[in-house]
């Protein structure tokens, strides 16, 4: 029988994506522990170990693009309809999320035995941890108390990230 920390393992989480999970703050902080997640088992690997860096980045890739085109098309513009007190976040928001899919796009096209791969996953990894940190303590607490519809938000949400496709 397996322990839960062996099923954990064995299944990775995947990002909240069904409709009707929970509000749209919680399944973006769903996806920020998620994306954590794997950056913390890439860390964990060895030099030797470049087929599984190569999927682990991928897949933090994937995560992300998934995850920033969300916040994208329908969080963002919410929150910054919301008040005009959003619109500086909201703006470094958006110069954060171009300069990580610069990177993601860099990565993507690496291997992970070319210089600086590792090097680059590390900046990302804690260009998203700093991102993670503004929104989670900051920007989120605000927007709660900014009167949004968040259930209905998040069904958004979730819906656009089915019709994602996953090459997105």
């Amino acid at each position: 029988m397996r322990t839960q920390s062996e099923q954990s393992k064995a299944m990775p989480k995947s990002m909240a994506t069904k409709s009707g999970d929970t509000d749209a703050i919680s399944l973006l902080m769903q996806d920020h522990e998620h994306v954590k997640d794997l950056f913390e088992q890439f860390d964990n690997l060895s030099d030797r170990a470049k087929v599984s860096k190569k999927k682990l980045a991928d897949e933090v890739c994937q995560e992300l693009t998934l995850h920033t085109m969300v916040e994208e098309e329908i969080f963002y513009p919410a929150v910054r309809a919301a008040g005009k007190e959003f619109e500086d976040v909201i703006d470094e928001a958006f110069v954060e999320h171009s300069s990580a899919k610069q990177l993601i796009a860099e990565i993507e096209a690496m291997d992970p035995g070319d210089d600086l791969y590792d090097a680059k996953v590390k900046v990302l990894s804690e260009m998203i941890e700093h991102h993670v940190s503004e929104e989670e303590g900051e920007l989120f607490p605000k927007v709660r108390k900014a009167g949004l519809d968040l259930a209905a938000l998040g069904e958004q949400m979730a819906q656009r990230k089915e019709e994602i496709p996953p090459s997105a």
